[in-house]
């Protein structure tokens, strides 16, 4: 199988870059995985809407860029659906079985998604009705595809 991240915004804290390294390797036994990061625009906090739509536009043009035909398309997003480490590994598990070979996880910037790209997903994800960063989010999908493939294969995992 073959996984990608695609995410907006350069990584610079080193203690996520660790984790994901981490992370990142451990899966490296069960699938490929990419990590993709795409430039984020500049945004200060007074944006209008009208400025604010411009930048998740740029954004999601550069995501939808990294994006194949026939890729299948999971996006993060705060309203998607909330779902246990189990049913994600389920759900994966069941894209493998039927021929899904290619998964792009699609984390937004700072404004979120924009609609182009949440219409080109095929399911969105939550994992919390909180907002976390970015660039958290990022670690702890990792850890979770990880932890999904030691649920797949039958293998201890802290629970």
């Amino acid at each position: 199988m073959n996984i990608s991240i695609i995410s907006v915004g350069k990584l610079k804290e080193k203690y996520l870059k660790l984790g994901i390294e981490e992370y990142t390797k451990r899966l490296g036994s069960y699938a490929k995985i990419d990590l993709v990061e795409v430039a984020d625009e500049k945004a200060p906090e007074n944006l209008s809407d009208a400025d604010m739509e411009i930048v998740k536009k740029k954004e999601g043009d550069r995501i939808l860029a990294k994006i194949g035909p026939d890729t299948y398309v999971i996006a993060l997003a705060i309203n998607g659906k909330m779902k246990s480490s189990e049913q994600l590994a389920a759900d994966l598990q069941s894209l493998m079985t039927y021929g899904r070979s290619k998964i792009a996880f699609v984390i937004g910037g700072s404004l979120g998604l924009h609609d182009e790209v949440i219409k080109r997903a095929d399911e969105e994800l939550s994992f919390s009705k909180m907002t976390l960063p970015h660039q958290l989010m990022k670690l702890v999908l990792v850890e979770q595809v990880y932890r999904a493939f030691r649920i797949i294969k039958g293998e201890p995992y802290h629970k």
